[in-house]
């Protein structure tokens, strides 16, 4: 319950700032309502996602990483691209707290950028429509998962650990270095594959596959 009521602010900050910023919706009287499912639909998949981060944390990264990326083509497959990438955004963050990816506040901007692109794929890719119904999905599996492994490795092992190198222990170095080398690749493409899975049902039962 803390969690979702977390969520539920966290949702109506974004609402402010994502929907009005970033990807604005057409503002009339019948809006309230479609803030209101937006708030909450929002809610729930960062609620989602925080408690899939510290249930799933004593698993390990394959397990958490794949949960937070299933959760990720899922929230912007079925709710839209301000929900994905508010859910992006804020992943990082409770991955930091909750102490799933290691103690380096600096990487926190590069998982958001990372997140962001891999919603960001999702959403112009695998919304198409080109040569049968599983193509798009499938093609925006492999790129999103590729984009967001490539911009990580970059920003996080050939970036970040450089410049803050002599503040860690050797033995930190290596984890945070094979935290984000193919791992990444590998929790995106399970993450996806799941999504494509889950998809059908979860639209099916939202109604969203009528729209």
């Amino acid at each position: 319950m803390l969690y979702f009521n977390l969520a539920i602010l966290i949702a109506a900050w974004d609402e402010l700032v994502v929907s009005r910023y970033v990807c604005p919706f057409e503002r009339n009287e019948k809006m309230n309502h479609r803030h209101i499912l937006w708030i909450t639909r929002t809610a729930v998949l960062i609620a989602l996602l925080i408690s899939a981060q510290v249930v799933t944390r004593p698993l390990g990264q394959l397990v958490t990483g794949s949960l937070v990326n299933l959760i990720l083509a899922v929230s912007v497959m079925a709710a839209g691209l301000p929900t994905g990438l508010s859910v992006a955004v804020i992943s990082p963050f409770f991955a930091q707290l909750f102490g799933v990816i290691p103690p380096l506040v600096q990487i926190i901007p590069v998982m958001a950028a990372g997140n962001a692109v891999y919603v960001l794929v999702w959403h112009f890719v695998g919304k198409r429509a080109f040569i049968n119904k599983y193509a798009p999905s499938i093609t925006a599996l492999v790129i999103a998962a590729a984009c967001k492994f490539a911009l990580l490795f970059i920003g996080v092992v050939h970036i970040i650990l450089p410049i803050f190198n002599d503040r860690l222990a050797p033995p930190q170095a290596a984890a945070i270095t094979a935290a984000f080398s193919v791992t990444q690749l590998f929790t995106a493409l399970i993450g996806g594959t799941l999504a494509i899975l889950a998809l059908p049902v979860i639209k099916k039962a939202t109604g969203s596959d009528k729209k």
